[in-house]
């Protein structure tokens, strides 16, 4: 049987990269899924994609900065599909800028797309799972646990670091309601991302450059990604929670 069979799942940043890739995966195992994304026409489109008969998954536009959005898609899979089981809580932004040059703007973009968006997402989704349990898995990153000189991203990397400290506490605190919350840390993977900030030309010149830059070789695809997300998210990690999984071909391990 599927390892998701009759599961529901809501899924932040589902729109490309990681979180589309997990979408598939997710309906590929038997779940029905609710996407979220800024642009509601990308996500129909992603959602024509991945299932082609239109029942299992349904569209939550809006952006996640914004409280009211998370909980707009946690009621959408509630609604639509019966209740909720997983949370993706994926929709992040990157741009790498010094640290003498980050704005406010700058820095409230970061905090306020990655971490109160996950945080308000994580919340709404755990009052839908108090019931009955489920599991949360969150996008953190790699750079919230080492920092890249070639990529310069503290305010990045401290709202990250908050999303791996939010693991930790709702680890405790939802642990009596049978709700599981993980995260996965990734280091360089190559989504659509790094489009937001070069041409595809700078895109296709840069992105191999950083194949060396981990021990295993290569960069991560998302498919590498979405395999973690689907384990933490699944019974088979059902004695896992509080956790920060780095899915980095080795970066934190170490240098060769």
């Amino acid at each position: 049987m599927a390892r998701f069979e009759g599961k529901v799942v809501a899924i932040t940043g589902g729109g490309s990269g990681i979180g589309k890739e997990v979408a598939a995966r997710f309906i590929a195992e038997g779940a029905r899924v609710a996407i979220n994304g800024r642009d509601a026409a990308k996500l129909e489109a992603v959602a024509r994609e991945i299932d082609p008969t239109g029942e299992k998954v349904i569209i939550s536009a809006g952006d996640i900065a914004v409280p009211a959005t998370g909980a707009a898609l946690v009621d959408a899979a509630v609604s639509k599909f019966g209740g909720l089981d997983v949370l993706i809580n994926n929709a992040g932004v990157f741009n790498p800028k010094s640290f003498l040059e980050l704005t406010e703007a700058d820095y409230d973009w970061y905090l306020d797309t990655i971490l109160k968006g996950k945080f308000f997402t994580a919340q709404a989704a755990a009052k839908a799972m108090k019931a009955k349990g489920g599991a949360i898995v969150q996008t953190g990153s790699m750079w919230a646990i080492q920092a890249i000189g070639a990529t310069p991203s503290a305010a990045y990397s401290a709202a990250n670091a908050g999303v791996h400290a939010m693991v930790r506490n709702l680890a405790i605190e939802l642990a009596q309601y049978k709700i599981r919350i993980n995260a996965v840390a990734p280091a360089v993977v190559e989504t659509p991302v790094y489009n937001t900030f070069m041409t595809e030309e700078q895109v296709k010149e840069t992105l191999p450059t950083f194949n060396a830059f981990h021990p295993i070789g290569r960069n991560g695809q998302p498919r590498d990604v979405a395999e973690a997300m689907l384990f933490l998210a699944s019974d088979q990690a059902s004695w896992i929670t509080g956790t920060v999984l780095s899915v980095d071909g080795g970066v934190t391990a170490g240098r060769q």
